[in-house]
């Protein structure tokens, strides 16, 4: 029986007491590539960090496989590449054994790699164009290819539902493109892909449905050449009227919060 990845209904975060997400009506279908779009500080990330439990909501509802957040214990079906993070953590390990971690939420404590995880570990590297880097330390890699690493060792783990948090940022050309490969590859097997950007770039030919937030609120849940105004207005802030559609209005300074990310760094 198919089931709904994900649903929330009236969804609300506030952090330190203020409003970061309000009114947020919002489901995710099995096998959608769903990008999350907006300024800086509209509340992307944030909407994320509550999909992934990471953050409380206030109000409203908020399902996972059609269960509520509070009571969901399948957390080996959710995959999250967080924004900007180091593969290495400062730590000595080899890209192999990074995405080997991923295979956690899979075993028992302390059980060795068997069989089945050292070949999910491979084809995980494999997806994401790094096979032959496995042996390399991750401090060796760019930091596109250490993105790919996160993406790796979240695939390692074989979750059913992605959640990739601004993959792009600060990555070349090149590595882009391979993320984009990678994902491409990830959706075709069926996952369910919810990846926030602050623009499209090789990823938009996979893009089918864009979710474009503003001051913490969902303006507009559909293709992204229906959105508000042009795709280049939305994501370059450059103002444009067409008719009662205002860009500049749809994109006006956004809510912060002391315990969230800087509004220049907010996604």
């Amino acid at each position: 029986m198919s089931v709904t990845p994900v649903r929330i209904q009236g969804g609300a975060v506030s952090i330190g007491g203020r409003p970061v997400l309000r009114g947020i009506d919002l489901e995710i279908r099995e096998g959608e590539f769903v990008v999350l779009l907006g300024a800086n500080g509209s509340g992307k990330s944030t909407l994320v960090r509550a999909c992934t439990g990471l953050l409380p909501t206030t109000h409203g509802s908020l399902h996972l496989f059609d269960t509520p957040i509070g009571r969901f214990r399948d957390w080996q079906r959710v995959g999250y590449v967080p924004q900007r993070a180091s593969a290495g953590s400062g730590v000595p390990a080899s890209v192999w054994e990074v995405v080997a971690s991923g295979r956690l939420t899979r075993r028992r404590l302390l059980r060795p790699l068997g069989r089945v995880d050292r070949r999910a570990i491979d084809d995980a590297l494999e997806t994401v164009g790094l096979a032959d880097r496995a042996r390399d330390g991750v401090s060796q890699l760019s930091g596109g290819q250490q993105q790919r690493v996160l993406i790796a060792r979240a695939l390692a783990g074989e979750p059913e539902l992605f959640f990739l948090d601004e993959p792009n940022a600060g990555v070349d050309v090149e590595n882009q493109q391979a993320l984009a490969d990678a994902l491409r590859a990830l959706h075709a097997r069926g996952s369910t892909l919810v990846t926030v950007l602050h623009e499209l770039g090789p990823i938009a030919p996979l893009t089918q449905r864009a979710v474009v937030l503003s001051q913490g609120r969902i303006v507009h849940d559909g293709p992204v050449d229906a959105a508000p105004g042009t795709v280049a207005a939305m994501l370059t802030g450059h103002v444009h009227h067409h008719g009662e559609t205002d860009v500049a209005v749809t994109f006006a300074p956004q809510l912060s919060a002391p315990l969230d990310t800087p509004p220049e760094e907010a996604r």
